[in-house]
């Protein structure tokens, strides 16, 4: 995983900042005491949330007069989806709504099932290679 992708866990992993993302694809542009009141935190709190999410390219803002309203940018949330669908292999059938990356249809429980053990095969003989490499370096020492 490359370390933008790090990062993006990183700032996903605050709960609060899933909430506000959440709250703005529910109910589109927000502004700052909006927001802090339907999440019941403070408006200091929430800006400091904000630009941690503006930074990381997850929300966008934009300013009418003296307000500022913000909203999610449905593009960073899809590269986000895709980076996400791309490691969840947690195995929870249809509770999870991972989505094949090449259209936008909803994967079944067996495709999802075959695409996970297809790539864990392919790293097992990976793995068996190299225990096989290993192998023959320590017979040919003895």
């Amino acid at each position: 995983m490359c370390r933008k992708e790090a990062e993006l866990f990183k700032v996903l992993g605050v709960g609060s900042r899933i909430r506000i993302i959440d709250l703005l694809k529910q109910k589109g542009p927000l502004y700052v005491n909006e927001m802090a009141r339907t999440l019941g935190i403070s408006a200091s709190a929430l800006s400091q949330h904000l630009k941690i999410l503006r930074h990381a390219g997850l929300v966008q803002n934009q300013r009418k007069g003296f307000w500022i309203a913000y909203d999610v940018d449905p593009v960073a949330l899809e590269q986000c989806r895709k980076v996400i669908s791309e490691v969840c292999q947690c195995g929870c059938e249809e509770s999870c709504r991972v989505t094949d990356l090449v259209g936008c249809r909803e994967i079944s429980p067996g495709e999802r099932e075959l695409a996970n053990l297809t790539k864990r095969e392919k790293e097992l003989e990976e793995e068996l290679q190299k225990v096989r490499v290993r192998l023959k370096k320590v017979k040919e020492e003895t």
